[in-house]
């Protein structure tokens, strides 16, 4: 397979996080892509969580993109808040959040952020691996 591009557009509202993810998950599970369900559904909860939390007032809604190439998944999420880019940061012990992207970068094989007019696209790449196929079945 080539590849193929599914683009949804959702409200910033606090329930559009949970939607997102179960799309996603939904998504993938149509794609077969059942090994990758966990780990795109958590990356696309946080970059929807993040959307949600900082960008509310730049616009009414944000763009989920589920990208298949080859070997490559790729999730993103755009939005039109353009004031601040996401950066990883080591949060202190007591600090309540602002974990969420030691989590993509620990999850993703890359991901990155890149600017758009107006706003920013937040993306991680996740690796296609084949799984190796029984030559036998018992």
């Amino acid at each position: 397979m080539s590849g193929r591009t599914h683009t949804k557009r959702c409200r910033i509202l606090n329930h559009s996080v949970p939607a997102a993810r179960q799309h996603v998950e939904s998504l993938l599970t149509e794609w077969k892509l059942d090994a990758l369900i966990e780990t795109a559904a958590l990356i696309t909860s946080e970059f929807t969580t993040n959307v949600v939390q900082h960008a509310r007032g730049a616009g009414e809604f944000f763009e989920l993109g589920v990208r298949r190439r080859d070997s490559v998944l790729v999730v993103e999420v755009s939005d039109s808040f353009q004031w601040r880019m996401p950066a990883l940061c080591r949060p202190a012990a007591e600090d309540l959040g602002g974990r969420g992207l030691l989590l993509v970068d620990a999850l993703a094989d890359t991901w990155g952020v890149r600017p758009r007019d107006p706003g920013k696209t937040v993306w991680a790449q996740l690796r296609i691996r084949r799984e190796a196929s029984p030559l036998c079945r018992t």
